[in-house]
């Protein structure tokens, strides 16, 4: 595969696998984000020193960020995908480390506020996260898919599904 094929194949293997537990009301909607800086795929760090390195490496770079969706039902299944470059400032080793350092481990909204999950982010980041109000200094294309569900797409394709 292509590297930017390759959300949209993982999106299609989660529909998949979902489809036989479907009934005739009910539309399943997957996805799944990936990070490609130069020819390297960035997805979803294992460790806190893999997020940090992944922030690193994209500190003050641009990059692209693709997101691959599936629409399904019993009947039918439609994928498309959509890709943004985003561009970063740098960040210090201090930025990143107080980002990752406060690392979301409960689910707890008001905890959520105040805490972060780089490990549970294609490139160690959400653009919707402290890291993304601070580093991100352009984004062309969707900030919704960055974010991880390009909407705008999903609206058009639920349209004509």
């Amino acid at each position: 595969l292509r590297p930017e094929e390759i959300p949209l194949y993982i999106a299609q293997h989660k529909a998949e696998s979902y489809r036989p537990l479907l009934d005739d009301q009910t539309l399943l909607i997957t996805a799944d984000t990936l990070v490609f800086i130069e020819d390297q795929v960035l997805g979803k760090p294992k460790s806190e020193e893999e997020a940090r390195a992944m922030l690193r490496q994209l500190s003050g770079r641009s990059h692209s960020v693709t997101t691959g969706v599936t629409l399904t039902t019993t009947e039918r299944m439609e994928c498309f995908s959509d890709t943004a470059t985003v561009e970063f400032l740098p960040l210090a080793d201090e930025e990143i480390d107080y980002y990752v350092r406060h690392y979301l481990t409960e689910a707890d909204i008001s905890y959520y506020l105040e805490h972060y999950a780089p490990l549970d982010k294609a490139g160690a980041y959400g653009i919707q996260e402290w890291i993304g109000y601070r580093a991100i200094r352009r984004i062309e294309g969707s900030f919704y898919t960055v974010m991880g569900l390009p909407v705008h797409l999903v609206g058009q394709y639920l349209r004509a599904f």
